[in-house]
């Protein structure tokens, strides 16, 4: 029987895991407990093709923002084209680009020594996500792992964490995961389902969507 998340072990790991020498050493060995992923690629159609991960809100680019909710995980994998960050992060892309949400997470996988226990899953255009939206899911956190839900009862796959074993076992073959649909990807996992507070689930699709945005965060 594979482990669950056991998210309180896990928790209490997140620090030491940053700051101590031991950990890193451990982590090099066997993978580190807690790591994360953040999706910045997509078509944007309908923002005609712009750069959603250098998008300024409140003066503040939705990557950095994101970096931000997730300035407690050790290490952060950046799918997506390479720009400045405020703190050290691995840029990769999946192969071929454009590949969509799922070959990106599986090829975010890659990017890290050798893959976390869990890893958390965040989409660069959720910026009302916060690190203590992020706890929420990691404190809820059973089986495969656990996920945002908004108010209408969708699922957002890419607020998430998941145990990377997990992922890798619903993998397809490299050949058929271009184009995978993420839901197609996680669809046999279990996942608990987290509400969202507020606006926390509110991405960034359309320009108006980006009013709304600069509104609720005060630009």
């Amino acid at each position: 029987m594979t482990p669950d998340c056991q998210p309180g072990a896990r928790l209490r790991n997140v620090d030491g895991e940053r700051n101590g020498e031991r950990n890193r050493e451990r982590d090099g060995e066997n993978g580190a407990e807690l790591g994360a992923i953040v999706l910045t690629g997509g078509s944007a159609v309908r923002i005609q093709g712009a750069d959603k991960a250098g998008i300024e809100v409140a003066g503040v680019t939705l990557l950095e923002r994101a970096l931000t909710t997730l300035a407690e995980i050790p290490e952060v994998v950046v799918v997506g084209e390479q720009g400045p960050t405020s703190r050290p992060v691995t840029f990769l892309r999946e192969d071929p680009p454009g590949g969509g949400p799922a070959a990106g997470l599986l090829a975010g996988l890659s990017g890290f020594p050798r893959p976390p226990h869990l890893v958390v899953v965040l989409a660069v255009d959720m910026p009302m996500v916060t690190a203590a939206t992020v706890r929420r899911l990691m404190l809820s956190c059973e089986g495969d792992g656990a996920l945002l839900v908004d108010g209408t009862g969708r699922r957002q796959y890419l607020c998430a964490i998941y145990r990377s074993e997990a992922l890798l076992a619903a993998a397809p073959p490299l050949e058929e995961q271009h184009g995978l649909p993420v839901r197609r990807l996680v669809g046999d996992l279990r996942l608990i389902e987290v509400p969202a507070l507020a606006a926390e689930a509110q991405d960034l699709d359309t320009w108006d969507d980006l009013v709304t945005l600069r509104t609720l965060l005060g630009d």
